[in-house]
């Protein structure tokens, strides 16, 4: 099969038609051209053309019927672009711990529930066996080096491995300028803890990770929300003029992938939001942990590569990727590094020395990047999936976004369905999601979820079925 820049050609043709479904030119419902008409009109094989048509019909894009052709899935609209709420609301506000939260943390972890709105990886799309078998080799090879503290900044072998991956997200780094924690959430911790003090403000993303609130919360920090909107995330326009208003200590975004809206930030935005916070000497702490899981072979820049003051604080780690469990990620501190390795070593000494070697092998092995183009081919068939089962069973109305990556989608129902009574409906039929007021601490998203896509069978299927069920019974 042949190539066109890296691209196998069936790979280019049904990317062509993906263009031109998004762009209009096929609507859902709409005809799609024969295979013989496909053949002609790109100059391929009738074998190509069906394989391209193959792959769409895998990622859902595109149905097959029989006796008549194959046809544009139906497709629940896209949430578009909110306006800016009025400047006058913009103020910060104190964040309080949430029961909730902390439900919907266990819930994760109970067996007898479906997590449809976890933002965990499932086990059977990880390489555990390979895992499995690196850490048994790593500790007979490693014995002593396995039981022992690897001190901050952690795993020499990893670290130049991780300072090795940076180059993809723009950033040029040294081994000894990373810092391995215990998951993106120390690094997260470790940030804020250097940057602010209690009764500070920190400027957020709105709707936000809710965990990173309630984070917010324990600290005794107050969060300023900044509205983000799907396609560009957070508002340069709202957040310039919360710095104007306000004492901002840090700014915390997730511009690859954001949870839980998927957006995907522009690199000129990227590149401006860095410049503003620098401009006003404030800190940008930025969570990485989704950027690799980009649905196609060009992985999304870091706004760390357009930082030249040292004031962007890199985090992230491998749990979304290939090993949650194993509770490794690493920040890149700039200008605060050694603030950051004093209170990690204040806090707990070292992150497990077991699933660093295994990983440092994993990844020194081509191990992490053949998984990569396997999990991303997964998680957009998936995600595709998802979209056509929310627009054939949610009410009318309903709106989704289109992230470019992660496996994570935000729906927005019509403004007479109760999140949170659709969250303990949900439990009723043993299915648990993640109702949107979580992802605020105003009043807003009462009629939205987070579901996650990370997993696709005919259970999770069902289960959308019937949480839309639930949902057009109001």
């Amino acid at each position: 099969m042949g190539r066109t820049d890296g691209e196998l050609l069936y790979e280019k043709v049904g990317n062509e038609i993906t263009r031109m479904i998004e762009g209009g030119t096929y609507r859902p419902g709409d005809r799609l051209p024969s295979i013989r008409q496909l053949s002609s009109r790109f100059g391929v094989s009738i074998n190509t053309a069906m394989q391209a048509y193959a792959g769409l019909e895998d990622r859902h894009i595109i149905e097959a019927r029989p006796q008549s052709g194959y046809y544009v899935c139906a497709r629940a609209p896209e949430i578009v672009d909110d306006p800016l709420p009025r400047s006058d609301r913009m103020a910060p506000a104190e964040v309080t711990i949430s029961d909730l939260c902390q439900q919907i943390i266990r819930n994760m972890t109970n067996d007898s529930l479906l997590p449809l709105g976890s933002a965990i990886p499932h086990h059977s799309h990880l390489p555990v066996e390979k895992l499995s078998r690196i850490m048994a080799s790593e500790l007979r090879m490693h014995g002593k080096q396995s039981i022992s503290y690897m001190m901050a900044p952690g795993c020499e072998r990893l670290r130049k491995q991780i300072a090795k991956r940076s180059i993809l997200t723009g950033v040029s780094v040294r081994p000894d300028e990373v810092l391995i924690t215990s998951g993106c959430v120390e690094a997260v911790l470790l940030a804020l803890r250097a940057t602010c003090r209690a009764g500070d403000t920190i400027a957020v993303e709105s709707p936000f990770y809710f965990n990173f609130l309630q984070l917010v919360a324990e600290m005794g920090l107050k969060a300023l929300e900044i509205p983000s909107t799907p396609r560009e995330g957070i508002s340069l326009e709202a957040l310039r003029y919360a710095i104007e208003q306000n004492k901002i200590s840090a700014c915390l975004v997730i511009p690859n992938f954001g949870n839980p809206l998927g957006s995907l930030m522009p690199d000129e935005k990227k590149q401006e939001l860095v410049s503003l916070l620098a401009e006003h000497e404030i800190p940008l702490i930025e969570d990485d942990i989704y950027g690799d899981l980009v649905f196609g072979n060009d992985r999304p820049i870091a706004a760390k590569a357009f930082d030249r003051k040292g004031l962007v604080i890199y985090c992230s780690s491998f749990s979304k990727t290939i090993a949650p469990g194993y509770r490794v990620g690493w920040i890149i501190g700039g200008r605060f590094q050694k603030e950051i390795e004093r209170l990690k070593m204040m806090i707990n000494l070292a992150t497990s020395s077991p699933t660093q070697l295994a990983l440092a092998e994993f990844l020194a092995t081509g191990g992490y990047d053949h998984h990569l183009r396997s999990i991303r081919r997964i998680y957009a068939r998936n995600m595709s999936r998802m979209t056509e089962l929310i627009a054939r069973h949610f009410p009318e109305g309903t709106k989704i976004t289109r992230p470019k990556g992660g496996f994570i989608l935000w729906v927005e129902m019509p403004r007479d369905v109760d999140a949170l009574k659709l969250y303990h409906e949900g439990l009723e039929h043993d299915i648990s999601i993640t109702p949107g007021p979580l992802f605020t601490l105003t009043n807003k998203f009462g009629n939205n979820i987070r579901l996650s896509a990370a997993y696709m069978d005919e259970q999770v299927e069902r289960a959308i079925e019937t949480l839309g069920r639930l949902a057009t019974r109001r």
